[in-house]
């Protein structure tokens, strides 16, 4: 009986103390060739070896801020308050760019450089605070003579020491300004019957296009399914794309090979070919830069 008691006092020590460790989830244009990823995560686990470590992704295209702070606003919100995210797609790694750590209104902590990764998040999760990184002790050490990989050296060991609860977020480093370097992009909007929008990303796998058009913003048209609606698309200032294609619930609402419009996961209109690709077949791409409006023929 004693022993078993003891047991269960183990039990509940251990589980408390796995229970203060919060989830670090890492972001970056890495890939997985190479041992870069490996390396940010040996800096964490030797920190502390019982962080619960996951990867967003490492397939960001390289250099692309845009597409890392779209990843952030598509994960985020699907995982706990508490959560730290490490995102490094750094082109200006070495620069006066500044390293910081956002913590969001829902609790999330966001360890990056702050030169528009933060885009998104800070609008959709809202702005609580923000802390410059102080790397005179939030930094591996011996690494002060290496340039290029703050990824390994700043950010995954602040993250690391965060996640660990070694430093609260206060010891990060100086409070900033609650303000972040911002990519300006087409917000949604509906005015006189026309739905403005964003192609922030693709559905890469299928060649889908995905807007930044929430279901409230596309609901004010007052479309029913199947109704057939005019869509173009625009790279700046040029057209690339011009037509006419139905609201639809699902893919298979119209012949194989057709256009459609659909609401996808996130609850965002999209447009896609059933059984194709949308993106190749029309030459479309995402970014800032890219527009669409929809309107009745």
């Amino acid at each position: 009986m004693k022993h078993t008691f003891i047991f269960h006092c183990l039990m509940i020590i251990c589980c408390s103390c796995f229970a203060q460790k919060r989830a670090l989830v890492f972001q970056t244009d890495f890939g997985l060739k190479d041992g870069a990823v490996a390396e940010m995560k040996g800096v964490v686990y030797s920190l502390s070896p019982d962080i619960p470590m996951f990867d967003l992704t490492h397939e960001i295209p390289a250099y692309n801020i845009w597409e890392a702070a779209y990843r952030l606003q598509q994960t985020a919100p699907y995982w706990p308050s508490g959560t730290v995210f490490v995102s490094v797609v750094d082109p200006g790694v070495g620069s006066d760019r500044r390293s910081v750590v956002l913590k969001t209104k829902t609790g999330h902590f966001f360890v990056t450089p702050d030169n528009g990764t933060l885009t998104l998040v800070a609008k959709q999760l809202g702005i609580a605070e923000i802390r410059q990184i102080d790397e005179a002790v939030n930094r591996r050490k011996n690494s002060g003579a290496s340039y290029t990989f703050h990824g390994r050296d700043v950010y995954a060991f602040t993250a690391g020491k965060l996640a660990a609860g070694k430093i609260t977020f206060e010891q990060v480093g100086p409070k900033l300004a609650d303000s972040v370097v911002r990519i300006p992009f087409q917000q949604p909007v509906y005015a006189d019957g026309t739905v403005k929008g964003n192609i922030p990303v693709l559905d890469v796998q299928y060649g889908n296009i995905w807007t930044n058009i929430d279901q409230q913003t596309f609901a004010k048209m007052q479309v029913k399914p199947g109704e057939q609606l005019k869509i173009m698309i625009y790279k700046g200032n040029e057209q690339v794309y011009s037509g006419i294609m139905p609201l639809a619930n699902t893919f298979a609402a119209v012949p194989e090979g057709k256009e459609l419009l659909y609401l996808n996961s996130l609850l965002n209109v999209s447009f896609a070919v059933n059984m194709g690709d949308f993106a190749t077949r029309h030459q479309v791409k995402s970014g800032p830069e890219w527009t669409v409006t929809i309107s009745r023929p």
